[in-house]
């Protein structure tokens, strides 16, 4: 059998939510508002596919450039690079730290 290359490959227990955070996912995180500059940590909920970033990503802090339709743009450092992101508000939260 062929080898699985998809952007969820090896994310079995990355993406697993806990017993208590299945369900459908709280309408406040999905109409969260947020200015550019804002600090943001990316979670990805596994939830909701549309939107998502790359699990790279997942557990990483960027800031917000500014918005893209209903989605926002992060810039977040990889390494030496800086890498611009789309991702929508239910895969991000305020940065509190």
């Amino acid at each position: 059998m062929k080898k699985s290359r998809g952007l969820r490959k090896r994310s079995r227990s990355l993406l697993k939510k806990k017993a208590r955070e299945r369900g459908k996912t709280g309408l406040s995180s999905m109409l969260r508002q947020y200015e550019a500059g804002d600090r943001v940590l990316v979670r990805l909920d596994s939830s909701i596919h549309k939107g998502m970033p790359h699990t790279r990503f997942h557990g990483k802090v960027g800031i917000v450039e500014g918005r893209r339709g209903d989605s926002y743009i992060v810039m977040m450092t990889q390494g030496k690079a800086t890498k611009q992101i789309i991702a929508r508000p239910e895969h991000l939260e305020p940065f509190r730290g």
